[in-house]
């Protein structure tokens, strides 16, 4: 009687399993079956290292490595799970069988053997040496003590001199001192480029660089023919700023006119951000935000986003996010970077800020929170745990800046009050200062930082050319030169932090400024019916719907078919440089009659 049993409660079961049942091909319930006890086990590490993460992050306590011990802890544990052999096997297995699969399925498991590449249990001892080479490399960065006339300084200190100094002397003084951190990286990098490769070819990339360009459904040389777009079309405009500046800069330091820009004439140490060149009056509301209060700001964050129509942020937002400074008698500090934060995959978000009442922080609270918004769109059923991400990595930078760019235009603070309706201000000198930021970043991320990375673990540049590479790069795309010459003792690409910690992926900076343009545009000619230089988003809850529907799929469909079927576009710079053609005009009447020193066109 129990065989019996037995037996017919295998051949229930059995029947329930079987595609008459579900309408789904036996491979398709087998896929399904491990798919859901993978995103379960995911979430469960992942929720575990980001409160590990968190916990170190927002309380800092000196001599205290309870917090670190706990979140190397949780770390490993998520590598050791998303690198295993089983899971890779498995995840390659499904994907021999693709054609049997849903679309969904098959994203899934391209993310998980994406996600395995970070450490691949099959690389052996490769994984363990990788990590400890940069843990060793990002020890070496951050703990280099920077010295200028045998002074020590930080790099704030650094920094400061060349947003201000007018003294030539004491830039250049800075400027060397800030890349004397290259000496003691350039070995460590040279190990990294061995170790990142060697990880990532266990899987069947080619190398690290076309490891990272998969995650965007492309490869090596389709990420850099997109880069190089990017570059080609902002070209003119980049040609006419370079020029601006060169006779700019040369007048405020009483200097002949270069022929390419010295390095330590900038404000910023890798000439990626020229925006302290000029100052904008007149849309300043430091004031207005003092008498207002941070914790407003931090509420009118929530409210503009409630405004367009997005629900309320969970109450567990507000009581476990870290929003303000940490008083100055506090026992611990805490990270002052501000970001966003997706604890549990779901609804459990949270913000890292030290908001404090000033202008720039009013437009970071407004692109923090839009991350924020951004991870609450896609938690939903739809969308599978693993998959619960931008649509690529530049889209969420790009919806927060995006944010960012608008909660500064002039109608839209003039509507919360913050600004006189009848403001004037020099529109153009704020054009100029946003393409100083937005347009001069597209040669330095798309062409300098990306072809030294593809040179690097692409074509396995030697140590003994990395600055001889870098320099000819920095002077091709941003028109650049050293102050003196340097020489293979140093390492100059290794002074960037990303070329260490967040390698081979520096290009998604690019991809986000473009795709801000791109939806800013649309949202303001399609929905608001408004100047894209002159919108103000707050109420429009056409501008919600948008987001939403752009933003709710997370990474479930592939980002160039959500694009096509929400902007009808394919990504392009066109778009930055629609908003950017009043400047154009400008900067020729400016440039009339000075020598251009970069070429018409750019050959790549």
């Amino acid at each position: 009687m129990k065989i019996l049993m037995l037996f017919l409660s295998m051949a229930v079961i059995f029947a329930a399993c079987q595609p008459k049942q579900t309408g789904k091909s036996t491979e398709q319930v087998q896929a399904q079956i491990f798919l859901d006890q993978y995103n379960q086990r995911y979430q469960e590490l992942s929720k575990a290292s980001q409160l590990a993460q968190w916990q170190l992050n927002t309380r800092i306590v000196p001599g205290d490595t309870t917090s670190e011990k706990l979140a190397g802890e949780a770390d490993e544990a998520y590598a050791a799970f998303t690198g295993s052999k089983e899971n890779i096997d498995s995840a390659k297995k499904y994907l021999g069988l693709k054609d049997k699969l849903t679309p969904l399925q098959e994203r899934e498991f391209e993310t998980i053997l994406f996600y395995a590449g970070a450490s691949p249990a099959v690389a052996g001892d490769i994984v363990p040496r990788k990590i400890q080479a940069q843990n060793a490399q990002t020890g070496l960065l951050y703990g280099f003590k920077y010295t200028i006339d045998q002074k020590t300084v930080t790099t704030g200190e650094i920094d400061e001199i060349l947003e201000t100094s007018p003294d030539l002397s004491k830039r250049r003084k800075a400027w060397l001192a800030s890349k004397e951190v290259g000496k003691v990286l350039k070995e460590g990098l040279d190990s990294l480029q061995f170790l990142r490769n060697k990880s990532v070819q266990t899987l069947g990339y080619k190398n690290f660089f076309d490891y990272n360009a998969k995650e965007y459904g492309m490869d090596q040389d389709e990420i850099l023919d997109l880069t190089h777009r990017f570059i080609k079309e902002v070209w003119p405009l980049y040609r006419e700023l370079h020029t601006w500046a060169r006779y700019e800069l040369a007048n405020k330091y009483h200097q002949p006119v270069p022929e390419y820009i010295p390095a330590d004439w900038l404000p910023n140490r890798w000439g990626q951000d020229w925006t302290q060149l000029v100052n904008v009056e007149g849309l300043n509301i430091d004031k207005v935000l003092q008498e207002k209060g941070v914790t407003w700001m931090a509420k009118e964050g929530e409210a503009f986003y409630q405004s367009i129509g997005f629900d309320a942020l969970p109450g567990s937002f507000w009581a476990k996010s870290s929003l303000y400074p940490v008083p100055a008698d506090s026992p611990f500090t805490k990270n002052n970077h501000a970001s966003a934060w997706h604890i549990d995959l779901d609804k459990d978000v949270r913000s890292l800020q030290s908001i404090t009442p000033t202008t720039g922080y009013w437009s970071t609270v407004l692109h923090e929170f839009g991350h924020i918004f951004y991870f609450l769109s896609y938690s939903n059923p739809d969308v599978p745990y693993v998959l619960r991400n931008g649509a690529n990595r530049g889209f969420h930078e790009a919806f927060g800046t995006m944010m960012g760019l608008a909660s500064l235009q002039k109608p839209f603070l003039a509507g919360r009050g913050l600004v006189a309706a009848d403001l004037k201000t020099n529109d153009t000198l704020k054009l100029l200062q946003e393409a100083l930021d937005y347009i001069v970043h597209i040669p330095w991320g798309s062409g300098v930082m990306t072809e030294f990375e593809y040179q690097l673990y692409a074509k396995n540049l030697p140590e003994d050319e990395y600055n001889k590479a870098w320099w000819e790069l920095v002077k091709k795309y941003q028109g650049i030169v050293p102050p003196v010459e340097r020489d293979e003792t140093y390492c100059d690409a290794a002074t960037k932090t990303h070329i260490n910690d967040d390698a081979a992926q520096y290009y998604d900076y690019s991809i986000a400024n473009i795709l801000v343009f791109q939806f800013h545009e649309y949202i303001a000619k399609n929905i608001l019916k408004q100047d894209p230089h002159a919108t103000n988003y707050w109420g429009n809850k056409g501008v919600g719907d948008f987001l939403k529907k752009v933003m709710s799929p997370g990474a479930s469909i592939d980002w160039r078919d959500l694009m096509r079927s929400t902007i009808q576009q394919d990504m392009s710079a066109q778009a930055m440089m629609n908003y950017f053609e009043p400047l154009m005009g400008y900067l020729k009447k400016v440039n009339a009659g000075r020598e251009y020193t970069l070429p018409e066109q750019i050959n790549f």
